[in-house]
């Protein structure tokens, strides 16, 4: 049991981590940062029984609703929800990387709690193929999320605020459901699978990159 816990925690916790220390400038709180991890944690359950109901009841069979709406959709705004309601007028969240720390810290903690669970029932022998991917699709899809809250969050132009909150939405969404969907085609994944993921670690890290930027050259910050 602890061995399984251990394997399910230590990437989640090791990519957090990565993210966190990427920030050139002022910190997070560590404790909020963690209290937003334990919300994207408890997103699990309630998920699961809704996707298990849906399931049930409309007796979904198709790979596209599948990945776009039960998985995609339904997991990317519930943690989506949690940043705007709890960070996105938080004072801690006072600069353009804050995005992507929080979005990282929501989504890693529901890619963590999910992560436990399938071990336990499948065996830690897999815990190295799930850190590999869905942990860290979970973590990239976060960055991003976070990277167009940020852009939302300090950006005084209402059009353009409204088109990167919506973007900090969609996207994810949109990447979410693409990586379901190559999973469900069983058939040759790893043949998708392998250049999808590169494309989604150099889009994530240019994101991280980007932000990074937009701190460098604002005049109120300082490096730490």
């Amino acid at each position: 049991m602890l061995a399984v816990v251990s394997a399910g925690i230590a990437p989640g916790l090791a990519l957090l981590s990565y993210f966190y220390l990427k920030d050139t400038f002022t910190k997070e709180p560590i404790a909020y940062v963690f209290k937003i991890f334990m919300f994207g944690a408890l997103l699990v359950f309630p998920l699961m029984f809704i996707q298990y109901v849906i399931q049930l009841e409309l007796g979904v069979t198709s790979h596209f609703v599948k990945a776009f709406l039960l998985s995609g959709l339904l997991e990317e705004f519930f943690k989506w929800f949690i940043l705007i309601y709890l960070v996105y007028q938080n004072l801690h969240f006072d600069e353009h990387y804050d995005g992507i720390v929080y979005g990282v810290a929501v989504s890693l903690g529901f890619a963590t709690a999910e992560n436990i669970l399938f071990l336990l029932a499948n065996g830690v022998e897999l815990a190295f193929g799930r850190a590999v991917l869905p942990v860290s699709s979970h973590a990239l899809f976060g960055v991003i999320m976070g990277y167009y809250l940020g852009k939302g969050k300090f950006t005084f132009n209402t059009r353009k605020k409204r088109l990167w909150i919506s973007l900090s939405l969609t996207t994810p969404i949109f990447l979410h459901g693409m990586y379901d969907m190559i999973i469900l085609s069983q058939k040759y994944w790893g043949l998708y699978m392998v250049p999808f993921m590169v494309f989604l670690w150099w889009l994530g890290l240019r994101k991280v990159k980007l932000a990074n930027t937009v701190e460098k050259y604002s005049p109120q910050k300082k490096v730490v």
